[in-house]
Formats: structure tokens, C-alpha cells, sequence
């Protein structure tokens, strides 16, 4: 699409996302046979190829309740969620053909003065490997990294305007993401925009623990445009990490919540929040916190967008976002300011295999209990940080 990029609108204005997939096409209570069998029910990314139709009415609902920005069908179409379905070597069509779709929607919608976007949506594959499970942690990093750049590809090659990686709940999975897609502009020889969103539970933790600060840390410091939350609850349990994320983070901020945390009605998963009670929410997090981007996600309808629309306007114009964010250390759960008050930032570096040779002995018995406990001991002394060199020659 020739004209302004998401990146030059996003620049000049607030911009909105649209609504759920999932629960919009829950909405319209599809037989087996109109997902294309019932071997493929419960696959709404799938309706892209075999039920088209549908999907285009949802994208056109959002565009007519004014949303500027369409989500593609993709959000399970990694490699291991569509071999649930028996799907897996089904990749670059089912993405190309979702990407085709939004596009076609997106494009009948634009004008030279409000043009519209489509965001190719990646959610998690349902690994964790950062957990200690012998399941869901049975797999390695590159194999992540392979899995989101396999996704890549057929999205921005179908014509989306940026890549959304969201909802995540392991800050390392998000991590393989982001190097994924990087290492497929490389090849590919075309960058787009990222917008890279984790989910966090009531207390303002990734699902493994990672608290705001580390997940900004390790964002700020990443090649995505867009850093925000998405999913998992309703806005009023996001004000307090979006405050934080508001005033810290020097990339566009993003908050596309759920409407309300469900509640269980006859089996089903209701979402409470009404449109006009969470547009107001999200005026406030625009107004006060200068978030960049918001949208709706499971639960809300064109109801939601709409009400939004209404409540920010199209022409909201964005506040100057932080120029320094204080350089941080972070692990998986938490982060550490290198500037410490009272100063010096200590750095504990006995976990290292070339100064201890404690430590070369224990990594070579493969005795990591005693190595972290080297590492608990340094922290006890007032270590603030670890280094951690764990290189053999042996």
C-alpha cells in the first residue's frame, strides 16, 4: 500500500486497533461442516482458507465501528498450534491467505487521508521454555526462532503494514519471536514494524513470573517499534503497569485489554466490561499515561471500537514519549537499575568458570543446585547483579 506507513500515522496521532477474533466468531455458533470439517472445528485461523466469508464480515464490522488498524486470522498459525489441526505444512498458505483477506478489507476502507492498516498477528505456541516442564519446555530457542520466522514470512509477503507478536507469557519465547521475524527482514530483504505485547495476571506478572520492569527492560533493548500489554485482564487491573510503561518506556506504548476478566455463564466464558466504561479507561491511559495505541481484544465487539472511536477521536495527537529510559539488568522475573542509590552498583562474579575453580568443578560434575547456590551466596553479600560465565575449555 503506497501512501503514509502505520509508523508515519502513528507518529502524528493515537491509533486504534480492532476487536476479538475469537469471540466474534464464536458469535455465529458454526456446524463442523462450515469450519470445513469436522476435523477442523475450533480452528478459527483456518476459516481464512475454508470460510472466508466469515472472517470478512468480522474485519468489515470492526472497519465500519471506525478501528484503524485489522488483525489478521493468524494468531494460532504458527507451525505446532495448526499440527494440532493436522495442519502444520499448511503455514504459508493459511498465513498468506489470512494477510490477503485483511488486506482486501483494509484497502476497500482506506482513503488518502485515513488510510488503514493490517497488523499479521502472532500469538504464543503454547510452549514455556523458560518453565521446568517436561512437556511444554521441550523445546529450544532456535526452534522458537525458526517456528515465528517460518509465520513471518507468508504475513509480510500477504501485505501486512506490521507484525504484532502478543499476548506472550514467557518473556523468552517473545524473545525468540522478536530475533525470529529480525532474521526474516534480513533475509527477506523488507522490514516492517513490530509491536511486541506481553499478558499479565491481576498482580502485574507474566504467567511465569516476570514483573513489568523486567519485561520493558528486555523490550526497550530489542528491535520492536511498539512495546505494550494485551489480553489476560480488563484495563483497570493494566492502570498500574501501563502507568509505569507510560512514563519509562521510550518506544510508542500499546494497551489492547480484554473486556473485563470473564466469568463463567453455563460453560461459556462471558467478558463483562461494556463499551463505555472501557473507552473511558482508555482515554484516561492516553490522556495521562500517553499510551500510543489501543484496541479490544477477547470479548469486545465493534460495540467496544466504536465506543473508543467516539471517546478519542481521530486525530488525538500523541505526546512526546520519554527520550532516556534508565539502563536496567534483567533476568526472567526481575529487573535491576544500574544507577543505585545508595551507589556503587555491586557486580557478584564468582559464578564464573575461568576465576573459580569451585565453579569450573561443579560445572563440570554438572552440579547446578551447588552453582546456584554460589550465585545465592553472592546476592546475601550484597551482590546487586550476577555475572554469570559459564565457558569451558574442558
Amino acid at each position: 500500500m503506497m501512501g503514509k506507513t502505520y509508523l508515519d500515522s502513528l507518529r502524528e496521532r493515537v491509533l486504534i486497533f480492532d476487536g476479538a477474533m475469537g469471540t466474534s466468531v464464536q458469535k455465529y455458533d458454526l456446524t463442523p461442516d462450515e469450519f470445513g470439517g469436522p476435523q477442523f472445528e475450533g480452528c478459527n485461523d483456518y476459516l481464512c482458507v475454508t470460510n472466508p466469508r466469515i472472517i470478512e464480515e468480522i474485519h468489515a464490522s470492526f472497519m465500519e465501528a471506525g478501528a484503524d488498524v485489522l488483525e489478521t486470522g493468524t494468531f494460532g498459525s504458527t507451525r505446532l498450534k495448526l499440527a494440532e489441526y493436522g495442519i502444520g505444512d499448511e503455514v504459508y498458505h493459511q498465513n498468506y491467505s489470512a494477510a490477503q483477506l485483511a488486506r482486501k478489507v483494509a484497502d476497500a476502507y482506506s482513503t488518502p487521508s485515513r488510510p488503514r492498516y493490517v497488523a499479521g498477528s502472532m500469538g504464543p505456541t503454547g510452549m514455556l521454555p523458560s518453565a521446568d516442564d517436561p512437556t511444554l519446555s521441550n523445546i529450544t530457542y532456535q526452534q522458537l526462532k525458526d517456528i515465528f520466522k517460518e509465520q513471518a514470512k507468508p504475513l509480510v509477503e500477504g501485505g501486512v503494514d506490521l507484525l504484532v507478536i502478543e499476548t506472550a507469557q514467557d518473556i523468552l519465547e517473545l524473545k525468540a519471536a522478536i530475533n525470529g521475524v529480525v532474521e526474516y527482514f534480513k533475509e527477506g530483504g523488507r522490514r516492517v514494524p513490530v509491536q511486541a505485547q506481553v499478558t499479565l495476571d491481576t498482580a502485574g506478572r507474566m504467567l511465569l513470573g516476570t514483573d513489568i520492569v523486567a519485561a520493558l527492560t528486555t523490550l526497550q533493548a530489542l528491535p520492536v517499534d511498539v512495546i505494550g500489554l494485551n489480553c489476560s485482564t480488563g484495563p483497570d487491573h493494566m492502570r498500574e503497569p501501563m502507568r509505569f510503561m507510560g512514563q519509562n518506556a521510550t518506544k510508542f506504548v500499546s494497551c489492547i485489554p480484554n473486556a473485563g476478566l470473564p466469568i463463567n455463564v453455563g460453560g461459556q466464558a462471558v467478558y463483562p466490561l461494556e463499551a463505555e466504561p472501557m473507552a473511558r479507561t482508555l482515554y484516561e491511559f492516553v490522556n495521562e499515561f500517553g499510551v500510543s495505541v489501543v484496541g479490544g481484544c477477547c470479548g469486545t465487539g465493534p460495540e467496544h471500537i466504536r465506543a473508543l472511536v467516539e471517546s478519542i477521536g481521530y486525530d488525538r495527537k500523541q505526546i512526546t514519549r520519554p527520550s532516556y529510559f534508565t539502563p536496567h539488568v534483567s533476568g526472567g522475573i526481575r529487573a535491576v537499575s544500574l544507577k543505585q542509590e545508595p551507589a556503587p552498583m555491586i557486580v557478584g562474579e564468582r559464578v564464573n568458570a575461568q576465576g573459580s575453580r569451585k565453579v569450573k568443578r561443579l560445572l563440570l560434575a554438572n552440579d547446578y543446585d551447588a552453582i546456584v547456590q554460589v550465585g545465592r551466596e553472592q546476592v546475601e553479600g550484597g551482590a546487586h547483579v550476577l555475572d554469570v560465565s559459564v565457558a569451558l575449555t574442558e
